[in-house]
Parts: structure tokens; sequence; C-alpha cells
């Protein structure tokens, strides 16, 4: 049988070092990780891997033809656009929204989870967790059992959804499997679909991410995607706006205000926001959006973050060509 990377699913292979799944030949007996999950492990170096979703279809069609439950994990801060998980997946599915240390306290989940009444596809049930604060996760496995119709569970999500990090937490409290899987900030970090036994009667298969095109994480070298992903709770950053303004977010996206409004920005507290209460030409190479925006949208930046807009208001975007924007109903 061919031993797989346990932080990565690939097949390991002691050939060529320069393709995926290598690991020294003296060591594949001993050691349950390919060169690169290691050094991803060991030194935060990560080896880029191109990889596209039509790369997990044979993945994706294996999910959808078995009977299983599926956990859908989505990171609250970067929903995507959740119709795609809709062509792929037909099983049944738990929703969890993960990453709640990172939204502030203040807000009340409920309305959280009203917001996703309307998925264009049906669920079970739905529960935000922390995989960071253990939040939620004994509540998450209580649901898990009520719902699963085998042993087997599926773990699927867009890129970056937290779904190796939440394995790892119930790898560690709940089980007694040696492996750890490899997580990083930078996508198609899983590869291969991993098997995670939990008990004689559960077991998790932790799958890759779904890539999101125009995403802004792939735009950006890995030090700007260190300050873009959030590690601590947001801090919302509120701006009363009396007439023109502009609006950078650190060398990414410039906004341009019209009228008089209350905006909030929901991004990395790694990154700079400068106003500027004259016209000027910082970032007017980028590429540019024009919204009509009314009461209580959202402009998401699609990897970023979103920026919350409280009136009716004509408001411009610049970004990074190529990166998504679009509005939406507020969040929060």
């Amino acid at each position: 049988m061919n031993k797989r990377c346990v932080g990565c699913g690939l097949v390991l292979q002691t050939e060529d070092r320069n393709q995926e799944g290598y690991i020294q030949s003296e060591l594949i007996e001993k050691s349950g990780l390919c060169e690169r999950c290691f050094r991803i492990q060991n030194y935060n170096e990560y080896k880029v891997v191109d990889r596209t979703n039509k790369d997990f279809s044979n993945i994706f069609k294996k999910i959808d033809k078995s009977n299983d439950l599926v956990l859908l994990l989505v990171d609250l801060l970067n929903i995507g656009e959740l119709e795609e998980i809709g062509k792929y997946i037909h099983n049944d599915i738990i929703l969890v929204l993960t990453k709640r240390d990172l939204i502030p306290k203040q807000i009340y989940e409920e309305k959280l989870l009203h917001y996703f009444d309307t998925l264009p596809f049906s669920i079970l049930d739905k529960i935000i967790v922390s995989s960071k604060k253990n939040y939620h996760l004994d509540e998450l496995m209580e649901l898990v059992f009520k719902h699963k119709k085998s042993n087997r569970v599926y773990v699927v999500g867009i890129t970056n959804a937290g779904k190796s990090t939440l394995m790892n937490k119930i790898i560690y409290n709940y089980s007694t499997y040696k492996g750890h899987i490899t997580t990083s900030i930078l996508p198609s970090t899983t590869l291969d679909m991993i098997e995670i036994p939990i008990s004689e009667d559960l077991m998790f298969i932790d799958t890759p991410g779904l890539l999101v095109e125009n995403s802004i994480v792939d735009k950006v070298d890995a030090e700007t995607l260190r300050n873009i992903v959030p590690k601590t709770e947001l801090k919302p950053t509120i701006f009363q706006v009396k007439s023109n303004q502009i609006f950078l977010i650190d060398q990414l996206v410039r906004l341009e205000v019209e009228e008089e409004n209350n905006i909030v920005f929901y991004v990395s507290n790694n990154l700079p926001i400068m106003r500027f209460y004259k016209d000027n030409d910082k970032l007017k190479d980028l590429e540019f959006y024009t919204f009509q925006m009314n009461e209580k949208e959202d402009i998401v930046i699609e990897g970023l973050g979103f920026i919350k807009v409280m009136k009716n208001s004509k408001i411009k975007v610049y970004a990074l060509k190529g990166v998504h924007v679009y509005k939406r109903k507020s969040f929060l």
C-alpha cells in the first residue's frame, strides 16, 4: 500500500525531490511527512503548488457520490461565493462558521447565523466555532454524531476556511491519532484527502480547499499575505465622512467616498488605513469599480475583508488587478 503524507495527503515518493510528495528514502518508514510539509511545519517555508478546482474534481465527485455527511466550513471574514459549493456537493451538510475569535465579541451570533438562512442549497444544521479558543467544538461533535449516516464525515470548504486547523484541534481533543495536518495561510496546502480516525465509529476526511477565483491571496507575496490574514480579534475602524474623502488600505486598496457617510473597515489590524481630505493620485493606477451603495451594504474585497457603508452613496474602489470587488447586504 502506498504510504501517504499525513500533512497534505499525497502519496510519498523517494525518486524526485522536485516532484510533489518527495521524502528521503531513509525517512519514509519513520516520518509521515513529505519534505514540503516538513519545511512548512518546521521552517515556515512554503513551496508553491499550482492547482485549480479542476485538479480536485475527482475528490469532489467521490464525495458527491457517497451518502456521507459533509461539514462545510466557512470563514466568517471571507465568506466567498458559496454558490460554488453547490456545483460540487449535494450531500447532507452541516454549515460550520469558523474563526469566531476574529469577529468582535459584541456581534450577536444569532445575527451571524441568520445571515446564512438563504443559502442556494439546503443544510441540516449550522454552528459557529473557534478552533483557536475551543469554542463550540463539543457542540459540533454532538451535531456530527446526530446527523452522520456512516462512519465517514467529509470536511470541505474554500481554501483558508480553517479545515486543517479544526481537524488538528479535533485530533488533539478527541482522538489518539498521531498525525498532524499541515496548515498554512497560503492556498493549496492540503493536496489530497487525508483520513483522520477519531474513534471506531468516526473518521473525518479532510479535503483540499476550493480555490476562490480572483482573490487577493493569489496577487500578493507571502509577507504581505501575513499582514492581510487576521490573527487577533478585529478592531473595526470607523470613519465619519463629511465631504469628499479618500482612504487607502496599505498599498492594496483605494476608496473614494463622495458624500456624507459613516463607513466601517473590517480588515486585519496589521493593515494601516490612511485618510486624505484632498485628492491625490495614490493607487489610482489600480483597477477601479464604481458602486451605488444602498443603506447598510458592504463592499467586499475578495480575500482582504469588507467595508460596511451606513448610508446611500456613490463609492469608487481601486484594487489590485484581477481582485474581485463586489457589494452585498451588510453581514454585521
